[in-house]
């Protein structure tokens, strides 16, 4: 059989069209996931009595050997058959002849496309996962190994309160954890197999739908053909979830660029994963952070394309589905690597606890303490904003000062007082009386971590069942 037979193209068009319609050089990444769902396809026909068993089982036969093939690098693919479906379709033909020829019936490159799809999506998503629960131990490891350390807070970038250098690094985890809930909840809405809606109006050769759902464990069935084969809303999820994702990785990002400057100089950056200056020999950069920050902006505005794409689109299928593989696959690959790159970075990354602390020192960073403290001593929250600030604003930034104002003025404000009671201004002092839940108290942080090892370990059970449902793909072609 050749090209021309195979495809549905009228058979005088030309090179230019074939060149500019084509999706073999980057949709060639689902010819694992093609295969399988054509061998789950087959099952359905023979049990429908369209395919005899010898058919069924020769084709079956013929899939896994043209993947063994492929996967060796003994298969090249022709872009003259326009995409990954038609290509894997023609040398089957090739091999097997007529029977070969039998394999798309009931079925359209519609809900091919669709299932093929979901199938590399819940394997990415899951790869993904898998990353994200290795920088999430990162960041638990660090914090772990930094209880003590103390650091300022800020809002506006501006020192605000002191906090565990943990709580910092908590916040982060638990950022990703968000991100987690996102990408599993995608993949259980995606997980249904679309296979069976045939080009938008179902098939006519009574096959049974869920042979194929429980070859390929997936949890079920699409509901209507029509939104099976045009629906892409778990490309748009998948790019939004992954996109608000690296949002959080590039906000980490930003705090390490800017903690590894000489103004700040918290952190010690890693030399095995930093470059230096091509012209200024002292240099070193922190080219992981800065280069995860660039990539966001690329991801989002895959983001941003994928929903460009599928705004005003009628039912059913339109060609245009066919522009969301290049973001998806990118989006996938970019974040799929950053994270491995920052999970790294952060593991050798070094911290300078006493620069640190040097830090939540300055800048009257306990002074809503002090508020705090005036308030439990009868005097209304403002009124007491009201005097620290005009103490803070008199000691212009010097903790020393601040606190030589505090034991002269607070005594004629509050009565009884004594100097020694203002110890707790001290950063320590500060950070300990913040014990609430979800604080920066060294209890609170305490048990944030615990809370945090068992996220840990029910992320990794849900990995490991999520694993073995995509696992079912190369258990086809492997079996």
């Amino acid at each position: 059989m050749n090209a021309r037979s195979t495809r549905n193209a009228s058979p005088c068009v030309s090179d230019e069209f074939l060149e500019f319609t084509a999706s073999v050089r980057y949709d060639r990444r689902l010819w694992r996931h093609d295969i399988a769902g054509s061998i789950a396809h087959v099952q359905g026909l023979e049990e429908a009595g369209v395919l005899t068993k010898k058919e069924k089982d020769r084709i079956i036969s013929a899939l896994k050997n043209l993947a063994k093939d492929i996967r060796n690098g003994k298969v090249s693919f022709d872009p003259r058959l326009e995409d990954i479906h038609m290509n894997i379709e023609h040398l089957l033909t090739e091999r097997i002849g007529e029977a070969g020829a039998k394999l798309h019936t009931g079925r359209s490159r519609n809900d091919q496309v669709a299932l093929d799809t979901r199938l590399m999506v819940r394997e990415a998503l899951v790869a993904v996962l898998s990353e994200v629960l290795s920088l999430q131990r990162a960041l638990v490891l660090k914090a772990v190994e930094n209880k003590g350390t103390i650091m300022p807070g800020y809002t506006h970038m501006q020192h605000a309160q002191p906090v565990l250098l943990a709580h910092h690094f908590m916040a982060h985890f638990w950022r990703l954890g968000r991100d987690c809930d996102r990408i599993i909840d995608c993949y259980q809405r995606m997980n249904v197999s679309p296979l069976g809606s045939g080009a938008l109006a179902g098939t006519s050769f009574g096959i049974d739908r869920t042979i194929a759902s429980r070859l390929l464990m997936m949890d079920g069935t699409t509901e209507n053909s029509l939104d099976a084969v045009s629906d892409r809303d778990f490309v748009a999820e998948s790019a939004f979830a992954l996109s608000m994702l690296m949002i959080h990785l590039s906000s980490l990002c930003e705090e390490l660029v800017l903690w590894s400057s000489q103004e700040f100089a918290f952190v010690r950056l890693p030399k095995r994963l930093a470059s230096g200056s091509s012209m200024m020999p002292q240099k070193l950069n922190p080219d992981i952070p800065e280069l995860i920050r660039g990539k966001t902006g690329r991801t989002v505005g895959h983001l941003v394309a994928i929903l460009t794409v599928l705004k005003s689109l009628p039912l059913a299928y339109n060609r245009d589905l066919q522009e969301d593989k290049e973001n998806l696959f990118d989006v996938f690959d970019t974040v799929g690597a950053s994270l491995h790159a920052l999970t790294a970075f952060l593991g050798e990354m070094e911290i300078d606890p006493v620069r640190m602390r040097e830090s939540a020192e300055a800048g009257l960073m306990t002074a809503t303490d002090l508020a705090d403290f005036l308030t439990t001593r009868g005097i209304p929250f403002r009124k007491a904003h009201g005097i620290v600030r005009e103490i803070a604003i008199e000691a212009d930034g010097d903790m020393d000062e601040f606190l030589k104002l505090a034991e002269e003025r607070l005594p004629k404000a509050v009565k009884g007082l004594k100097s020694k009671e203002l110890a707790f201004l001290r950063p320590e002092r500060s950070i300990s009386r913040r014990e609430c839940s979800g604080g920066t108290g060294s209890r609170a942080v305490g048990n944030q971590l615990k809370m945090a090892e068992k996220r840990l370990n029910s992320t990794k059970k849900i990995i490991q069942r999520l694993t073995t449902q995509v696992e079912a793909v190369n258990a086809l072609l492997d079996n």
